[in-house]
């Protein structure tokens, strides 16, 4: 019979049994050898729920108060209330306190005299200062774009137009000018309306 372990001898023989030296070695190993633990189970963990993360309750801000745009207020190009349609670009300046452009019987005298160079009322814009004054020259030229310019006695200088001659056309840069008479100077003398005619054939 064949034993593994010498120390087992004891149980099965009842006599004295003494054991070699290097079975004592082999028993010393055996009994002082640190067992292999066994890995123990995976132990799981918990799984820890974690609860959604409320959002911190903001005080609301104050909704800002809106914005109330100042109107702009443009400057609006001048407007003229005018006699004629301007299409040859010929502006005639008179001032009459009663009337809107021209008193009538001033009016006929004035269509016949450019019946003669052959315009009518559309080719020129009459316009009455009376109610515009002071009215700028530029303001005028802005609007009127005028090549021809006839300015009717001396209430009807525009200002910022400078000391002009009477009844002498004066040649400018884009407007050919010419201060002359008003209608009630010319009805009371024929010199002043042959003066007038004169230069007017000019322009």
């Amino acid at each position: 019979m064949r034993v593994e372990n010498p120390q087992a001898y004891r149980f099965i023989m009842q006599d004295d049994i003494f054991l070699l030296k290097q079975d004592k070695l082999v028993d010393t190993l055996t009994a002082t050898a640190t067992p292999v633990e066994e890995p123990s189970p995976e132990v799981s963990q918990p799984v820890v729920e974690v609860a959604p993360v409320q959002p911190t309750q903001q005080t609301s801000a104050p909704e800002p108060k809106p914005v109330v745009s100042q109107p702009v207020h443009e400057t609006q190009e001048s407007t003229f209330n005018y006699l004629g349609s301007n299409q040859k670009q010929f502006l005639i300046l008179v001032n009459y306190a009663g009337e809107e452009y021209i008193a009538t019987n001033h009016r006929v005298a004035l269509e016949s005299i450019l019946g003669r160079k052959d315009l009518t009322i559309a080719d020129v814009a009459i316009l009455n200062v009376n109610k515009l004054f002071p009215i700028k020259l530029a303001a005028l030229v802005g609007y009127f774009n005028p090549t021809r310019l006839v300015i009717m006695g001396k209430d009807a200088l525009p200002e910022g137009i400078g000391n002009l001659p009477l009844n002498k056309p004066v040649q400018g840069k884009k407007i050919h000018v010419l201060y002359s008479f008003s209608f009630d100077e010319m009805m009371s003398s024929n010199d002043n309306k042959k003066a007038f005619w004169e230069q007017m054939k000019t322009l």
